[in-house]
């Protein structure tokens, strides 16, 4: 954002004026909240955010609302843009400890923006935690004061906001857990910052982006008329033994619906009857008995993808499973039990990743995460977005780091942060499912980044379309529905 600010002024807007659009933006929120002659404190810091606060202040008054402005700090430290936003506020300039924000309808949150590298401390911190304790509604300016907009994180005291007003593009703080939480109503405000300018030659390229259609539907699996199942492309689910029969039918079955033309389940002797038991018909039963049988049914089944890990069992058959799956040529989505036999072998996984030849997609919730990752990525405090970037630059491989903040992250670096879903996907075999979409759209021929930025999106909308009291089971039945409705919004 400090690159777009800066090519934004090199092209002739002055900071001043992207200032001024700011505060009218923060103003614009505040005054569809409040009415005539209402309450309201805006709190400023020293940096750009005071400034913007002190605008927002500023027509605020002019439109008819009592305001009440406190400054942390002196005006003479006041920097840049926010000496002149200051000299045109005409009223009184109060100290933090002097005010009270529970005789205000609404307090304007400009402290601090998405650049603070530090906790909140002194009489800011206490204000913070009045604020927070007097209940009324803050709208934040970029992000609520004591956010990182790097990481959403908070490594003091921050205030809760109702709405945050940012600018121009989202911070990965405002969709990462728990600054989502924190910010509230995110809105967006255009302050004339261009694109083409801000993203042109010599500029910053983007690579981190909130994950929606926009970002994959090019990529999205088109079927002509004269298509035929094996076109659709086919998906072997590599399952384990009796005591794990429905997380790979739940792999198998999302597979089937989000377009997959054929799917197999290969599982062990002792589980085929269980198996060939089950629903749907559509879904064909494959046993092996060793890796042999494993590696014949790799090349007979002409699978277009595969998913391994789901119940597959944590024996010695389930690490054979695995590594036989990892040394195919062939598209691969790895979950569950998988990651668990790989955990602490991020070499020997970034080796078997380049050997292949076809992508590998890891779909680790974050105690895997923890397990596959964490002694090859340290203790350190990086962001979920900068965790997964590693972990992907590691082992060579897309990761889908799980959570309400699902972060999908490529080896070249590129990422999204994902925003659909509810907790009523807090509930077991979720995960097998969405491992069972990321291999549908493999199997049709969907790059490994977009085919698992798609199906964690379609996955989300889907918890969102079913509610609190769904099953696992609901879920790949709801997929049909949701790519219609995707369809029909183009």
């Amino acid at each position: 954002m400090a690159a777009a600010d800066r090519a934004a002024i090199a092209d002739g807007t002055t900071g001043a004026t992207l200032m001024e659009r700011a505060g009218r933006a923060v103003a614009d929120a505040v005054s569809r909240r409040l009415r005539l002659g209402e309450p309201v404190l805006v709190i400023c810091g020293p940096g750009h955010n005071g400034g913007d606060g002190f605008v927002a202040a500023r027509l605020l008054r002019e439109r008819g609302l009592r305001v009440t402005l406190a400054l942390d700090g002196d005006r003479d430290a006041l920097r840049g843009d926010a000496v002149a936003a200051a000299a045109r506020w005409p009223g009184p300039v109060e100290a933090l400890g002097a005010v009270e924000p529970r005789e205000h309808a609404l307090v304007v949150d400009a402290l601090y923006g998405a650049g603070l590298n530090r906790p909140i401390s002194g009489d800011a911190a206490l204000l913070v935690a009045r604020i927070n304790a007097a209940g009324k509604p803050v709208v934040a300016v970029d992000v609520p004061s004591g956010l990182s907009g790097d990481s959403g994180q908070a490594a003091g005291p921050v205030i809760k906001a109702a709405e945050t007003v940012t600018f121009f593009r989202l911070k990965p703080g405002h969709l990462l857990y728990p600054g989502r939480a924190l910010c509230g109503v995110v809105t967006l405000a255009d302050i004339g910052i261009s694109p083409e300018i801000a993203f042109g030659p010599g500029s910053v390229t983007p690579r981190a982006f909130r994950n929606d259609a926009a970002l994959w539907r090019t990529r999205f699996p088109s079927h002509a008329a004269e298509t035929h199942k094996y076109r659709r492309g086919a998906v072997l689910v590599v399952a384990g033994g009796l005591d794990g029969v429905g997380a790979p039918r739940l792999s198998a079955r999302a597979a089937l619906r989000i377009g997959a033309g054929l799917v197999t389940i290969a599982c062990r002797p002792d589980a085929l009857a269980a198996h060939a038991a089950q629903g749907p018909n559509a879904v064909m039963q494959r046993s092996y008995a060793d890796d042999a049988d494993l590696a014949a049914l790799l090349v007979d089944r002409r699978p277009a993808a595969i998913v391994v890990g789901p119940a597959l069992g944590l024996d010695a058959a389930g690490r054979a499973a695995t590594m036989a799956v990892l040394r195919s040529p062939v598209p691969a989505v790895l979950d569950a039990d998988a990651l668990t036999r790989l955990s602490g072998r991020v070499g020997q996984l970034a080796r078997m990743a380049e050997r292949r030849g076809a992508p590998c997609v890891l779909t680790p919730h974050e105690g895997e995460f923890q397990r596959l990752f964490g002694e090859a990525l340290g203790s350190g405090s990086a962001s979920k977005l900068d965790r997964a970037r590693q972990a992907a630059r590691l082992s060579g491989c897309v990761i889908v780091l799980k959570g309400p903040d699902t972060v999908i992250a490529g080896p070249d670096g590129i990422a999204a942060i994902n925003t659909t879903g509810s907790a009523a996907l807090a509930t077991a075999g979720s995960g097998d499912v969405l491992a069972g979409l990321i291999a549908g759209l493999l199997a049709q021929g969907m790059p490994a980044f977009e085919a698992a930025c798609a199906a964690v999106h379609l996955h989300g909308l889907a918890g969102e379309a079913l509610g609190i009291g769904l099953i696992a089971d609901d879920l790949p039945e709801a997929i049909p529905a949701v790519m219609a409705a995707m369809s029909a919004a183009v």
